[in-house]
């Protein structure tokens, strides 16, 4: 029930799952959110905690709860009771045991992942159960974290990205009169390390489910271990639990000294950076009042990971160096980060290399154009064309593996195709039954145009009215740009004209020059 009424589609299995009216349900339950949101900001502490209740109850809700859990990510991946929900039947069924008398979360099943600094990160997977339970919750919880967050706190917050964060960082340090000191921070383990006692008595949602699931432990190797600190990596609320336990940090930097003019604060979860005029203030100030603030909450900064340094000196931001040249600011993609991507490439290639070539372009394709998305509003094109030039190297070699005896020629016949004063473009053959459909070019990072990203508001929020149809603009440029982008790609594409045939030894340096 939604306010006393059915949830739009509500619960007819005779309608089934892909049936349901989503855009109405989805409707209904921002519609509750903005007057949670809207309560939460006139600090009506009581409206709050029953409209969150009417939302918990509301079929809507249990319905887009269930409806993340089966579509993000992890839908393909159970807990330790092993249970998917595929079918439709299995899907209604679980919007109606959502949210039931007597809930009891089960431990958590711990898997690792590696990082980039050769160690594991822990991730702790619910059950599905536990998934759409605590979907539910953080349906309720998002629109008070909205209005107590941050305005330059980017990370896990709806229609907010790193594109954001690194926008803000340069708005900060572009100017001639820009703060020229830098704190470069990182908070150790931050998820594994939060106070549950910080919690419990300051997260605004139900305390005896919150108890329940900080609680709940994990199963590793079939042995139970209980937890007695932090919000375990991969559940569906910990980010946002993350975000309300740092929601304040820029505030306390702020406050921490006389002069705020030059205090700047840009955090993207648990990374974060702070501008001061003199290293003196950061040191003397800033740094401890964040040391306190933090310690109040179980967290420590990670020594390693956090420096002083200067804008001239430059610094590493969410896989970007961002550093001052005299006074022109250059965002770049950092030497890490394309050292990294460019390793995976190569791994992924050795490890298929029994692959056709149009496997091998499917494979690279949505990394290489997912990597370039990432770095296009930087100062990329000479990054671009290098990378390209390495990727082009490695498949080369990987030509060379797969036809060890065959000469240049035949591989340039093979592989290449010419068109207009494109050259050395990788290319597979049509594919399907006969040979039909379009030919499968390599994707190449240097063809995304560079454009920089317009950073979101920092009082706009996703719950606040006032701010519905500027995100609907929003939606719509970004929308529009990338139709564009898709027609200029195509249209370079489509120019297509027969292979050249070269001479063979051009092999040897031209596809670095692609």
């Amino acid at each position: 029930m939604t306010g006393g009424r059915e949830a739009p589609g509500a619960l007819s299995a005779s309608a089934g799952w892909d049936a349901l009216d989503w855009q109405s349900i989805g409707r209904e339950v921002l519609r509750l959110q903005m007057r949670i949101a809207k309560a939460e900001k006139e600090g009506r502490r009581g409206k709050v905690k029953s409209l969150q209740r009417l939302l918990l109850h509301s079929g809507s809700a249990k319905l887009w709860a269930v409806r993340r859990v089966v579509t993000n990510q992890g839908k393909r991946t159970p807990g330790v009771d092993g249970v998917l929900w595929k079918t439709s039947g299995e899907r209604l069924h679980a919007v109606k045991s959502v949210g039931a008398r007597g809930y009891r979360p089960q431990p958590l099943r711990r898997i690792y992942i590696p990082k980039k600094d050769g160690t594991r990160r822990p991730l702790g997977i619910p059950t599905m159960g536990d998934r759409a339970m605590q979907a539910l919750h953080l349906l309720a919880l998002n629109p008070v974290a909205e209005v107590r967050a941050d305005p330059n706190s980017y990370g896990f917050r709806p229609c907010r990205s790193t594109a954001d964060a690194l926008a803000q960082c340069f708005i900060v340090f572009s100017k001639r009169n820009s703060p020229v000191t830098v704190f470069d921070a990182d908070i150790r383990s931050c998820f594994d390390r939060i106070s549950h006692e910080w919690l419990i008595a300051n997260v605004p949602m139900d305390k005896a489910i919150l108890r329940k699931w900080l609680a709940a432990g994990f199963i590793e190797g079939k042995v139970l271990f209980p937890t007695v600190e932090g919000t375990p990596q991969g559940g569906i609320i910990s980010p946002v639990l993350a975000n309300l336990t740092l929601d304040g940090l820029e505030r306390v930097a702020k406050k921490a000294v006389s002069n705020r003019s030059l205090v700047n604060v840009v955090r993207y979860a648990d990374d974060f950076v702070v501008t001061a005029r003199t290293p003196e203030l950061l040191t003397g100030r800033i740094i401890p009042a964040i040391v306190a603030f933090l310690a109040e909450r179980g967290l420590e900064l990670h020594p390693e990971k956090s420096r002083i340094t200067t804008i001239k000196a430059g610094f590493d931001f969410l896989g970007v160096t961002v550093r001052k040249y005299g006074h022109k600011l250059l965002m770049k993609p950092s030497r890490k980060s394309v050292r990294a991507f460019l390793d995976s490439i190569r791994e992924t290639i050795k490890a298929h290399v029994g692959r056709s070539t149009r496997e091998m372009i499917g494979l690279l394709n949505p990394r290489i154009r997912g990597w370039a998305n990432y770095y296009r509003g930087m100062v990329s094109s000479r990054i671009f064309n290098q990378v390209d030039d390495a990727i082009y190297g490695a498949m080369v070699q990987w030509m060379r593996r797969r036809h060890p005896r065959k000469t240049l020629k035949w591989l340039r016949m093979r592989y290449f195709r010419s068109d207009g004063s494109r050259q050395w473009i990788l290319t597979a053959s049509p594919g399907g039954p006969g040979g039909s459909g379009p030919c499968l070019d390599l994707f190449r990072a240097s063809s995304l145009s560079i454009r920089r990203h317009v950073k979101v508001r920092a009082d706009a929020t996703a719950f606040d009215p006032d701010f519905q149809g500027y995100f609907r603009l929003r939606r719509w440029q970004r929308e529009r740009e990338a139709a564009a982008e898709r027609a200029r790609l195509r249209a370079m594409t489509s120019r297509s004209q027969p292979t050249r045939r070269t001479r063979p030894g051009h092999l040897a340096v031209a596809p670095g020059k692609a």
